[in-house]
């Protein structure tokens, strides 16, 4: 095989085809998660950030991993957030001003991509990166047949790693040494999301989110303990002078259960008095819940009214608007996303498969992150505005409508009636200047043919023609056909209308006879149009 190089130009280390690069650091696989959530104060969170500021990422990994885990709304944010993703169609696009070479390459790539199994779990894997600021997936490489393809991209914990003392932005695989191992070129597809501007170590979007967190966790517990007394009454035992310490901790123990269990034995002499049942309110601690709740949903989805279901907070109009925020970090994530799986992921594939392929001029995955206009506006206004002579790009059209062009093989829809897809004023007629164009005119006009080859003509003599000449042409033959296109009948009515009148006449003579008609009332609506 020949040399190969990464995207930087040196050559790639021949062990990480055969082998994954954690299987020499395996003690970092046998450690477990230290759970800092446990006990978080505000002195112990300070104290995580500010060691992963210095490099040592495995408390706040363990930290982001847990608050994911132990919060239901920030679990359901973030998943919003990264799925989002998911519902987005892509493609491997060439690049600008391809060659043939180049466009074939991208579309091997498009079918080897396309292959890969569990692709949507690749992607939410990535996008695991979006709290923590980094995402890393072990690729582990095998041969199907003649091209080489990831047997897994395997999601790898983010307390596996560590930044250089000295450079924040640097990421290294810890084993054991004071910098770390660098990460192996075409072992590793290594997402960094920056939610925020910093160094690595602080990119990450759950480090705002770990203060609203931990303030929540103390609201929760403040609550649950007014809810576990509220409404019980004050216990006060009281005990005679001279009492001996077991018979006061027999009254305490009774004094404690009496209230839960509802029942209870105290020595004679002692006794139970029973106070006003305490008094309270959950607001308070649900107000702080709610602040935290909404500050989250505003940092993960830039808004709160499409994360509250409670009907007081939300409502469909104001969502809405919040939901053009949403597709703006949508848009966003997918940026990002494409060009650490295009450096990552499809430059190796080219490389191993296809050969030396220039960094600068690699296919691009690309997602497809437009928003569909209104279709039904769309359809409406088009074809008037075509009708008026406006000349409008189908390649703008596709765009604003998210329609893909039609390959060669693809099925496509097509009108049976081409002129029914006008709006009725330009199926009947339209003015310009004196002279009123006919419906087939204006259909001409809108699609760019000439229905008629003589219809030139007939517009340009249409003034000049008396109207004796024409009453003469108003035979007994045509004046049911006339009559019903001069009331506004399209052509599918007049066509119906002779056949009612003349059901013997066969179907040659019928044609005549409607493109006889749609002509003299042509004439005729020209002719009185300026009376």
């Amino acid at each position: 095989m020949p040399q190969i190089l990464d995207q930087h130009g040196q050559p790639i280390q021949r062990e990480v085809l055969t082998e994954p690069q954690t299987a020499r650091v395996g003690w970092v696989t046998r450690e477990f998660a230290e759970h800092p959530s446990r006990g978080l104060t505000p002195q112990k969170l300070h104290h995580i950030l500010e060691e992963a500021e210095q490099g040592q990422l495995a408390a706040q990994a363990d930290l982001f991993t847990d608050m994911e885990e132990k919060d239901g709304h920030i679990f359901a944010e973030m998943s919003k957030r990264k799925r989002s993703i998911l519902t987005l169609d892509w493609s491997i696009a060439p690049p600008r001003n391809a060659s043939a070479a180049e466009k074939k390459l991208a579309e091997q790539l498009q079918e080897l991509l396309t292959d890969l199994p569990d692709l949507d779990d690749v992607l939410l894997d990535c996008l695991d990166g979006i709290g923590h600021g980094f995402s890393a997936l072990e690729i582990d490489w095998k041969r199907v047949g003649g091209n080489w393809m990831p047997q897994s991209l395997t999601h790898r914990p983010q307390r596996w790693f560590q930044t250089l003392p000295h450079d924040g932005n640097t990421l290294r695989l810890r084993d054991g040494t004071a910098e770390g191992a660098e990460p192996w070129p075409f072992g590793w597809v290594i997402h960094r999301h920056r939610a925020k501007s910093g160094y690595l170590t602080r990119a990450g979007l759950h480090r705002v989110l770990a203060w609203p967190y931990l303030f929540k966790n103390y609201s929760v517990r403040d609550l649950a303990e007014f809810l576990e007394i509220y409404g019980l009454p004050m216990r006060l035992g009281k005990y005679p002078a001279g009492a001996t310490q077991a018979e006061k901790a027999t009254l305490l123990q009774a004094v404690a259960s009496i209230g839960h269990n509802a029942a209870g034995i105290i020595p004679d002499g002692m006794m139970i008095e029973f106070e006003e049942a305490a008094k309270g309110s959950h607001d308070p601690f649900q107000a702080m819940i709610d602040w935290c709740e909404r500050t989250v949903s505003k940092a993960i989805l830039g808004g709160t009214l499409t994360s509250q279901a409670d009907g007081k907070s939300s409502t469909n109009a104001l969502g809405n608007v919040h939901n053009e925020v949403r597709h703006d970090l949508m848009v966003g994530d997918a940026r990002q996303l494409e060009g650490s799986l295009t450096r990552d992921l499809l430059y190796p594939l080219a490389v191993l498969n296809f050969g030396q392929v220039d960094p600068t001029r690699m296919p691009r995955l690309v997602f497809d992150t437009r928003k569909a206009e209104d279709m039904a506006l769309y359809s409406d206004s088009l074809p008037k505005l075509v009708g008026l002579g406006l000349k409008v790009p189908v390649k703008w059209v596709r765009e604003k409508l998210a329609i893909p062009e039609p390959q060669a093989e693809d099925e496509v829809l097509a009108a049976p009636r081409p002129d029914l897809a006008l709006p009725p004023e330009l199926r009947q007629q339209r003015t310009q200047g004196k002279a009123t164009l006919s419906y087939r005119a204006a259909l001409s006009n809108a699609q760019g043919e000439v229905v008629y080859p003589d219809q030139a003509a007939l517009d340009a003599a249409a003034g000049a023609l008396p109207a004796d000449a024409l009453a003469a042409g108003m035979d007994t033959l045509l004046a049911p056909v006339i009559q019903a296109i001069r009331n506004g009948a399209t052509p599918d009515d007049a066509l119906e209308s002779v056949v009612a009148a003349y059901p013997d006449m066969d179907d040659d003579k019928l044609a005549d006879l409607l493109a006889r008609a749609i002509f003299v009332s042509d004439i005729w609506g020209r002719v009185n149009g300026d009376a």
